[in-house]
């Protein structure tokens, strides 16, 4: 059996020395207790972590019809409400964390729940799911998740318009004065203001700095000899979905099949919020893995500088590969990612269940017409963009992206937020991010054509401004915000998502530590999404 390597001590086993046959010599032997005794300290490591008391929003127990929880793909009644008895045989499945028993609740149609087992899977490397912890989802009623949603019905409202057109478009203009109004939005502001630069963006300080989408998401690369040029199938604009009751109903109970979306025939370059769902519709998940790898190809194809704490920044005669070279990081990204996906999991089922935005406009529909009367609050029954979009659908539900709405699993936090999360901190440790973007050499900063079939040079005042580190941020926030884009997910869902993932890609990175023998290896300085920096 072939065992990984520990660094407690180095035996080689290669010496050439004549020995019975199945015998092991003692390097041998050292070798193996080294990397039993690496394995145990890194274990040990991990239970100095406590397990946090989880804080869920308390809609599960406010509420017995459920209205603040997801419940999709579990019979309903004609306005939307969970069938109390599935929601319960679903609350029993979450207690007993079987498979035995998630097979019997019931389901309203004839889609299947996301892999909710997932939440309570073990890995052998970085902090185990049940020890970390996000804070608790908005309430149903509360103020914060009606300025969240308000957010979202603009952001459908808005799907179409080029972000070149955010700071003229009457739409955008609309959006982010009404934004700008609303006590409890978290969104980015420039002056206590929502600004068409800062309008749909990201947390993170460099995600206001020059073009909305990163580029990595449009510099052409190769796949080795393969040419990718950056542009990709696009929907039809214009085509929104699950604006009647009757389409949202079936979706709510799962009941497909739902149909699929319509493209253009010409492939464009990423221009607008519809663009990015096309990005991200794809499972599993595969826009998400794809789009971090291939920003660690462009940079490793650009020879962007390495990690300070890289050490063969230092040697002469030794490069990188298996450690510390492009095997080692794009690697690292799927086994960051897989871990980041079994602690988000967590979350989603086994601790705070949050309803997704497409269930939310439901209650928001049947509040609006008087078929129900649920304690919204009153910033989005009374918003601006509620009224656009009744007056564009004759409905209040949220205009969807995709036929089918959103996945079969809660929305906090968000999947690939914090898969997002996770990859954007594996390519932290693998290069410079302080290097300006620009002194790449392809890293002229350029954006989408108003027509999306070419890219131009960006001729913004702030182009230099644009770091490494600022676009992966900005790449991991289009990601994240991708998803709102097509309505299946809240803020929340993004911004704690990548934290969380970020954590989860943080604990992979120690445990990885001490793995390395003899290679004068002293950490890598990462800055976090919140500017803080470590070293790890």
């Amino acid at each position: 059996m072939t065992l990984a390597s520990g660094a407690v001590s180095f035996g080689s086993s290669a010496e050439a020395k004549p020995l019975p046959p199945g015998s092991l010599d003692s390097n041998s032997v050292n070798r193996v207790l080294d990397s039993y005794q690496n394995r145990v300290q890194a274990a040990r490591a991990e239970t100095n972590i406590s397990v946090p008391v989880e804080t869920t929003n308390g809609d599960e127990q406010r509420y017995p019809n459920f209205i603040g929880n997801f419940s999709k793909g579990l019979p309903h009644n004609a306005i939307g409400e969970v069938v109390p008895i599935a929601y319960g045989m679903l609350l029993d499945a979450v207690s007993q964390g079987t498979a035995a028993a998630f097979e019997e609740v019931p389901l309203g149609g004839n889609t299947p729940l996301v892999n909710p087992l997932a939440g309570v899977a073990f890995d052998l490397e970085g902090t185990d799911s049940h020890q970390l912890a996000i804070s608790a989802f908005p309430s149903v009623a509360s103020q914060a998740l009606a300025d969240q949603a308000v957010e979202l019905y603009w952001m459908a409202l808005c799907r179409d318009v080029n972000f070149r057109d955010y700071g003229s478009n009457s739409l955008t203009l609309a959006a982010a004065a009404e934004l700008s109004s609303l006590k409890s939005f978290t969104g980015t502001r420039s002056g206590g203001l929502v600004t068409s630069q800062t309008l749909f963006r990201g947390f993170t300080a460099e995600d206001v700095i020059g073009p909305y989408v990163s580029q990595f998401l449009l510099k052409p690369f190769n796949y080795g000899p393969y040419a990718m040029n950056g542009t990709m199938s696009m929907y039809v604009p214009g085509v929104d979905y699950i604006t009647d009751q009757t389409s949202w109903l079936n979706v709510q109970n799962g009941a497909g099949p739902f149909g699929s979306n319509k493209f253009q025939t010409v492939p464009c370059h990423t221009s607008s919020g519809r663009d990015l769902t096309v990005y991200v519709h794809a499972d599993p998940n595969a826009g998400l893995l794809i789009s971090f790898y291939n920003a660690g190809i462009w940079l490793f194809e650009q020879g962007a500088p390495l990690n300070p704490g890289n050490p063969y920044t230092k040697y002469q005669k030794q490069a990188g590969f298996a450690t510390f070279g492009v095997p080692h990081f794009l690697c690292l990204l799927g086994e960051a990612k897989q871990r980041a996906c079994k602690a988000a999991w967590y979350a989603k089922w086994f601790v705070h269940r949050a309803l997704r935005p497409e269930a939310f406009g439901g209650l928001v529909h049947m509040t609006a017409t008087g078929k129900a009367h649920y304690p919204l609050n009153a910033d989005v029954l009374s918003s601006a963009a509620l009224r656009r979009v009744f007056s564009n659908n004759g409905a209040y539900f949220l205009p969807q992206a995709f036929p089918e709405g959103c996945p079969q699993h809660p929305s906090y936090p968000q999947g690939h937020a914090t898969m997002a999360g996770a990859c954007a901190t594996i390519l932290k440790a693998a290069f410079d991010g302080s290097v300006q973007f620009n002194t790449l050499s392809n890293g002229a900063i350029v954006t989408a054509s108003e027509d999306g079939t070419s890219l131009v040079p960006y001729t913004g005042a702030d182009k230099d401004q644009i770091t490494v580190n600022g676009e992966i941020n900005k790449l991991a926030s289009n990601i994240g915000q991708a998803r709102d884009f097509a309505g299946i997910h809240w803020r929340s869902d993004y911004e704690w998502g990548l934290r969380l993932g970020e954590t989860v890609a943080i604990s992979v990175l120690s445990d990885q530590s001490n793995n390395y023998v003899g290679e004068d290896f002293e950490g890598f300085t990462i800055t976090k999404f919140d500017g803080t920096t470590i070293t790890v």
